[in-house]
């Protein structure tokens, strides 16, 4: 039975100032990026170091307290709301890193560190770390919903990143899982398991993280095109080549004029892609040529680039900025974003099928997406004064999610479950979701991790 009020009480002893029950601090940790409700916990814990995280869960478990892990709450499916109440950790204060391994491209960070920050330490030594969702997540809060971002196309998503983890269990225990060897043959593979399980199995306190070195050249491209389908078509034809691009992105017309507005970028508003080429300098010059004639043959403009680094940053800059820029066209309203994921043989039908139904149905509902790899992003814009329209987008949101079922694919390619699509689990995994639930109680009989998200536990 959860004695919460208990819980607080005895955290209270441990961590001091450490625990906020402020509500200008519950409300900070109850709020999302997207169209969920405020929903604060009850309380906040800053832990120092990871026996902090274990006394904390050793404390909650034996009150049957919920515990939400926190980074800086940028997910947007309602991850790390406390639906259930209880005690949300933030790691604002472990933001270190740990250890770099230049010689073995690897690095060792706590889980509060942002992608940013990380990037910035690690310039002096010509290596950078590649994935890049957009927002300046941390690392602990992109390696449990296993993020991926722009550059996934080249250097794929959290999966493939991290090689080894520190992780906190429900009952307290601190295990490690995984090496800094680059493979392992060795037992279950828990690292794998961690990633993407949503703080509901364990908590993140460390992560191995893969690094790659500086490329010798980066070129940055920008193209126009007369439909979203032939910039998409453009796009497949290029991977079904093999084109090894770093960044593939699709911006759509209304997207475009809402980065125009917000970022002063000055380009038609129409369909473009966003690209982005590393390598050699020899490479980088064949592959941006290989991808000009592809999008030269289905309509595309010229190629604009952006070879100084100010220039690329201005450009990716506006794109990651995108979730703001939209919402800036329609100031006042709220957004519901969500994605999909499909094989790269139907991603151009299935954009133009999500386009045609919100348009059919006058809904502002610009799209964009990675699509080197078959991911795209739809962010409906809501009046809150008609409750309606929240209605119809949820309805437009479900068609897209089957719609990428239907295809083969994946009702998110990088938002993750949460508790926002968790009734899709059952059409995608069909019994495995189950089996899934089985692993969560084995791990967390009492269902304190970040209850309520990812798995249906009864």
């Amino acid at each position: 039975m959860s004695d919460i009020a208990a819980a607080i009480t005895e955290l209270q002893s441990l961590l001091g100032k450490r625990l906020s029950t402020a509500q200008a601090v519950l409300d900070q940790h109850g709020a999302s990026e997207t169209y969920f409700a405020l929903t604060p916990p009850d309380a906040v814990a800053f832990p120092a170091h990871t026996g902090d995280v274990s006394q904390i869960v050793k404390i909650c478990a034996k009150h049957g307290c919920p515990i939400i892990p926190w980074g800086v709450g940028t997910s947007l499916e309602g991850h790390a709301l406390a639906i259930k109440g209880g005690v949300t950790i933030s790691f604002a204060q472990m933001d270190q890193i740990v250890q770099i391994y230049p010689e073995d491209l690897l690095a060792v960070v706590q889980p509060g560190i942002t992608r940013e920050t990380l990037n910035e330490e690690l310039r002096a030594t010509g290596l950078f770390f590649p994935v890049d969702p957009g927002a300046n997540a941390t690392i602990g809060g992109m390696t449990a919903t296993r993020a991926s971002g722009t550059t996934a196309v080249r250097y794929g998503t959290m999966k493939e990143n991290v090689l080894a983890l520190e992780v906190v269990l429900a009952d307290g225990r601190i295990i490690r899982t995984g090496t800094r060897a680059k493979k392992s043959s060795s037992g279950y593979d828990l690292t794998h398991l961690m990633v993407g399980s949503e703080g509901t199995l364990g908590i993140i306190t460390e992560v191995t993280l893969r690094l790659q070195g500086q490329p010798e050249a980066i070129a940055a491209a920008v193209c126009e095109f007369p439909t979203v389908e032939a910039a998409v078509n453009t796009v497949i034809m290029a991977v079904q080549m093999g084109v090894p691009m770093a960044r593939m992105e699709l911006i759509d017309a209304l997207s475009m004029q809402a980065l125009n507005q917000y970022s002063q970028l000055g380009l038609p508003e129409k369909p473009h892609l966003f690209m982005e080429f590393h390598g050699s300098k020899t490479s980088v010059a064949e592959q941006s040529e290989t991808l000009k004639e592809l999008a030269t043959d289905m309509g595309g403009s010229d190629f604009q680039w952006s070879t100084k680094t100010e220039d690329r940053n201005k450009l990716w800059h506006a794109r990651h900025n995108a979730f703001f820029a939209t919402k800036a066209l329609k100031p006042g309203f709220f957004g519901m974003s969500t994605d999909v994921c499909v094989p790269i043989s139907k991603l151009a039908e299935a954009i133009k099928d999500t386009a045609d139904e919100a348009a059919e149905h006058g809904m502002f509902a610009p799209i964009l997406g990675h699509v080197g790899d078959g991911n795209y992003h739809t962010l409906f814009l809501i009046d809150p004064a008609k409750p309606e329209e929240l209605v119809l987008a949820q309805k437009l949101s479900h068609n897209m999610n089957m719609r990428a079922l239907k295809m083969g694919g994946t009702v998110t390619g990088e938002h993750g479950i949460g508790m926002g699509k968790m009734k899709y689990m059952a059409d995608e995994h069909g019994a495995a979701w189950s089996v899934m639930a089985d692993i969560k109680r084995a791990l967390d009989p009492q269902n304190i991790m970040n209850p309520g998200k990812v798995v249906q536990i009864n």
